[in-house]
């Protein structure tokens, strides 16, 4: 299997660098863990974190009027501490395996927020807290107990994390590169290429010309003039486009009502050392259907990160992976952090780039500073959203490509499969706002559909993952193995770990559902448990033509040696 590295040259990502024997070291040529292409990929990966950073303020802002000043001085420090913890690790990690391979061109492995957790804490957990609480408290007091309830929330998501670490090696072995890329496609489509897009059009003078310098240079190739990095060029010409437009009053936009310097060395989120969060923890528990599937879906997703690695040459310990970033993402909740971080799907891309592993160290100093430090606060009322979110399309974009790269062409019908559930969020995504609040009318067809729409996208990381992993099966005629995958998806379905029919997507128990709740979730559990048994009654037939073919084959032969 072959794909694209950052030098435009084929390699053969199954062949590992030669190691020179050196008592009980393996040493080559000596690590150049910091190099030009660094550069480049620091602001890709430093971008990735502010713009993830400013999607979780803005959207707790914007939407659930959630103050600004509160979410910068108590939740961003410990949010950002926990990207410093997990890219000083992925760093470390990327000596670790360059003094193990003797390669010397080792790209160690981006971490930073998880995006579909973010919008996952936002709207499903953070959100609705602080909207329930403040109808019997003060905001402050509102906003205090989200934000308890938020380090409950990352906690327990960073101790699941940690404890499928142990499984996560034989994880990758069983599941197809089919499934484990396919699932990437699905998120790097729907949340990092499309949903930022949205945002960027909103002004598209300005989303244009950046996203056009971001093509041209990371995809393109194209160097700037001075040889400066896209990332940086697009973030100078884009930023001044935008405030240049805004003060001639050629754009309206909405200037957050804060004083950063309010925000300067925050030390409000210190009390997080008392522990008195650990008093929210009940009330956390009501949140755990929806903790959980996406805590799960970051395991994954580092399952998924290292295939993606593996693809480009550089093979991480998957156990090591999925352990470092359920060690940050505890860090971060001990410091009061409120997003969990991953590793992210675009380890390929900073490859690509010419990055090696300085780039994460500076990531971890720039974006652990700004938070503990609190300058944040001037990058969210200075960088434009539409400069710094072309970033993310082009790591959705090169994240796609590598899925179809690094997937045998036969598969490439599991990849597609793999994106389908991802539509059906994004579709729900916009329904849902258009219906939020209102009374409509709908015909019972449409209800029908929309619910469908609902069970599809409920889980749908999880549900691209089995989707994939089983056409792979299916196209390489292991159809036992494939119908193990449509047990897994019934299961699943019976508890709501994918199609959950309940608002939030949240896991339950079967018994506990209302009698229309459980009718579609029995329906799509037999759907899976009868394809299952289809599959099964059709392995043992294919085994028996198989055999019936190589009696038939012996028997030809024999005879015309006897002729």
């Amino acid at each position: 299997m072959t794909a694209k590295s950052g030098s435009n040259k084929l390699v053969d990502c199954n062949k590992k660098a030669k190691p020179v024997p050196n008592g009980n070291r393996v040493t080559s040529q000596r690590y150049q863990w910091a190099r030009a292409g660094d550069v480049n990929a620091f602001f890709g990966l430093m971008l990735d974190n502010v713009a993830g950073l400013l999607l979780a303020v803005s959207l707790l802002a914007f939407l659930f009027e959630f103050p600004t000043q509160f979410a910068l001085r108590y939740m961003v420090p410990g949010t950002a501490i926990g990207v410093l913890v997990g890219d000083l690790f992925f760093f470390w990690l990327a000596f670790r395996l360059a003094r193990k391979t003797g390669s010397n061109s080792v790209t160690a492995m981006p971490l930073g927020l998880d995006t579909p957790s973010t919008f996952g804490m936002v709207f499903f957990v953070l959100g609705p807290a602080f909207t329930e609480a403040r109808t019997t408290m003060s905001d402050e007091a509102a906003a205090l107990l989200t934000w308890h309830i938020g380090i409950c929330a990352i906690f327990i998501s960073g101790v699941f994390k940690t404890a499928c670490a142990f499984s996560s090696n034989w994880i990758r072995r069983l599941i197809p590169r089919a499934g484990l890329l396919g699932s990437l496609a699905a998120i790097a489509l729907v949340l990092i290429s499309f949903l930022p897009l949205v945002e960027i059009l909103h002004t598209p003078v300005v989303g244009f010309v950046a996203l056009a310098i971001i093509l041209t240079t990371l995809i393109g190739r194209v160097r700037m003039p001075g040889n400066l990095p896209g990332t940086v060029v697009a973030l100078i010409v884009a930023g001044s486009m935008f405030h240049l437009m805004k003060w001639s009053g050629w754009l309206h936009a909405t200037t957050p009502a804060i004083n950063p310097a309010e925000a300067l060395l925050p030390t409000d989120w210190f009390s997080v050392f008392r522990l008195e969060w650990l008093t929210a923890m009940d009330e956390t528990t009501r949140y755990l259907p929806v903790i959980i599937p996406f805590a799960l879906a970051t395991v994954v997703g580092g399952i998924d990160c290292t295939e993606s690695a593996a693809a480009v040459g550089d093979e991480y310990d998957t156990r090591l992976i999925v352990a470092g970033e359920g060690i940050a993402t505890i860090v971060a909740s001990l410091c009061g952090g409120v997003i969990q971080t991953t590793p992210y799907i675009g380890h390929p891309a900073y490859k690509a780039m010419g990055g090696r592993a300085a780039y994460t160290l500076a990531t971890a100093l720039f974006i652990g500073s700004a938070g503990v430090l609190g300058y944040f606060g001037y990058l969210y009322v200075i960088i434009p959203k539409p400069a710094v979110f072309p970033i993310l399309i082009f790591i959705g974009l090169e994240i796609t490509s590598q899925s179809y790269q690094a997937t045998p062409k036969k598969h490439y019908p599991a990849i597609a499969i793999a994106c389908i559930p991802a539509l059906a969020y994004l579709a729900l995504i916009y329904t849902d706002k258009v219906m939020a609040g209102q009374t409509l009318n709908l015909s019972p067809a449409l209800q029908e559909e929309l619910h469908t729409l609902r069970l599809l996208s409920s889980g749908y990381i999880v549900t691209s993952l089995l989707w994939a992993s089983l056409l792979a099966f299916i196209i390489d005629r292991r159809l036992l193995m494939a119908s193990i995958f449509l047990g897994v998806a019934a299961t699943f379905t019976l508890f709501g770990v994918i199609h959950s029919p309940l608002v939030g997507s949240p896991m339950y128990l079967p018994w506990n559902l209302d009698s229309t709740a459980l009718d579609s979730v029995m329906r799509f559990t037999l759907g899976y448990s009868f394809s299952a048994l289809l599959l099964i009654g059709l392995h043992f037939h294919l085994q028996t033509t198989q055999s019936s073919n190589i009696d038939s084959n012996v028997e030809s032969n024999n005879a015309e040696t006897h002729s």
